[in-house]
């Protein structure tokens, strides 16, 4: 990757400028930035967001893919019904999103 960069860094003959060079390094970094960094930090923002405004009652998808609903919430945590009087207690970081919006899958 390194070589990849220094042949595009490198002017094409000594008389010539290393701008353009420059330029399109730079408009790469640019891109990469909009395209790939700014919305992942925005959708950790949106799902901060989310965690923080949980209430009782909603329903939850986890990290290791349980449904259920959370049924009290603590500081860090969250204690959330997958069953009928089963309940688990797991951390707000493991709550992925809400899954109201979710059809159900037809079998």
């Amino acid at each position: 990757m390194s070589n990849l960069l220094f042949i595009f860094l490198m002017p094409k003959s000594p008389d010539q400028s290393p701008l353009p060079s420059f330029i399109f390094l730079l408009l790469m970094i640019v891109v990469i930035y909009f395209f790939m960094i700014r919305p992942q930090m925005k959708r950790q923002k949106e799902l901060k967001t989310y965690r923080e405004s949980l209430q009782k009652g909603d329903k939850v998808i986890t990290t290791g893919g349980i449904y259920g609903k959370v049924t009290d919430i603590k500081e860090t945590t969250v204690t959330v019904e997958i069953a009928d009087k089963v309940l688990i207690r797991i951390d707000k970081s493991a709550i992925l999103k809400d899954n109201t919006d979710l059809e159900p899958q037809k079998r």
